[in-house]
């Protein structure tokens, strides 16, 4: 073990939120697609941290879109309930937010400022946002207005800026601690690397020195415990938040819990016990979605489930179009159960791709302080 393995348990390592707290300083990363109420159940399983749900346009809640109303499904036992809005115009911001707390949909709202999506930044939206100043304040404003009275807090996620010639995180993070944000979550990339190359973690130190009153979670290049206990070494931040390091890996949460608790980090599970989770996993999906529609969406998470096992190339395959439950017990009968975990499933995983000009609207650029709404800017996304 390293220094930062054995780091000693402290009640540092609790992450307050609002009125709620957790043992562990850790968050799962909204992640469309990938962060439904079966994805999270079999998170929880593993340890302690505040789990977001599939981010929700506010437009799509506030017309009750109903694939939007089943997306917000969350474990009766699941506490506290977060929900991650996504949008442009604080007037509907606010009438979603008193949606949620007229009808007790959640008990933590995070608000998305990070998608760096061409679709979306086009239009102005998510990492383009905050270099509209007063209009990210008024956003954030408009939701922090409805929830607070009920006790709800709301978080607010960002990126570096929109490229290293535009950086807004210390504004935002400013900003969303004088309008009342609760915590505030940066990922470390602007949006023209989207995910590529390496995340700054010097960002999040600066964040962490520029907003004093509620907590900095740094985002970004999580990919083990000891990466996460770095992160919190390097920049102070008070807690990280974990997206694609999970992917076919629900038990990192198991890693993460011991490794903030300054307990030595499990061995990763042999391929018998990666079966184990990739059945209970469709079960869920099934459950949540149907016994057909869970299957299919299960599809996507095979490679990150097998990654690096010695698994031919027909087996793979057959996982990858596998369609239902009785065919994957089938194709798990076909796996050495005594495969330990490989090396080489360790490292970044999930969407990668290069960095890039980011879009915008004509004339985004020409003044920070121009409060007027993009126009057209909400519509269903991937998260940042």
């Amino acid at each position: 073990m390293t220094a930062l393995d054995s780091r000693p348990a402290t009640r540092e390592n609790t992450l307050r939120i609002g009125s709620y707290s957790a043992d562990t300083p850790v968050v799962l990363a909204p992640m469309a697609g990938i962060t439904n109420v079966a994805f999270r159940r079999l998170c929880r399983t593993y340890g302690a941290g505040y789990y977001v749900c599939e981010m929700i346009t506010t437009r799509a809640l506030v017309e009750r879109h109903p694939q939007t109303m089943h997306m917000i499904s969350f474990d009766a036992d699941e506490h506290p309930r977060s929900l991650q809005l996504y949008g442009v115009d604080p007037e509907t911001m606010g009438k979603a937010v008193r949606m949620i707390v007229e009808e007790n949909l959640a008990d933590h709202v995070d608000m998305n400022f990070g998608c760096p999506v061409p679709k979306v930044t086009r239009k102005g939206g998510g990492a383009a946002l905050p270099y509209k100043r007063r209009l990210f304040a008024e956003i954030v404003r408009a939701a922090v207005a409805e929830a607070a009275p009920a006790g709800i807090p709301v978080t607010v996620k960002f990126r570096i800026g929109i490229d290293d010639d535009h950086t807004t995180f210390l504004d935002a993070g400013r900003i969303a601690e004088e309008e009342g944000a609760a915590a505030v979550a940066l990922h470390a990339r602007t949006a023209a690397q989207r995910y590529s190359g390496q995340a700054d973690w010097t960002a999040i130190a600066a964040l962490k020195s520029a907003v004093r009153t509620i907590p900095v979670l740094g985002n970004g290049d999580i990919f083990s415990a000891t990466d996460a206990l770095r992160m919190v070494e390097e920049t102070g931040c008070d807690g990280v938040v974990v997206g694609r390091g999970c992917l076919g890996r629900p038990w990192l949460f198991r890693d993460l819990q011991e490794a903030f608790a300054g307990r030595p980090v499990p061995a990763g599970p042999t391929l018998g016990e990666v079966s184990a989770v990739l059945h209970r996993h469709a079960s869920l999906l099934a459950e949540h979605l149907g016994p057909e529609k869970g299957l299919r969406d299960l599809r996507k998470h095979m490679a990150w489930y097998l990654r690096g096992f010695p698994i031919g190339s027909e087996l793979r395959r057959s996982f990858a179009m596998v369609s239902g439950i009785g065919e994957l017990e089938d194709l798990i009968a076909q796996l050495d159960p005594t495969a330990p975990f490989p090396q080489d499933a360790e490292g970044p995983r999930g969407r990668q791709g290069s960095a890039g000009r980011v879009a915008l609207p004509e004339g985004w650029l020409d003044d920070p302080e121009d409060s007027t709404v993009p126009h057209a800017a909400e519509m269903d996304h991937s998260g940042g």
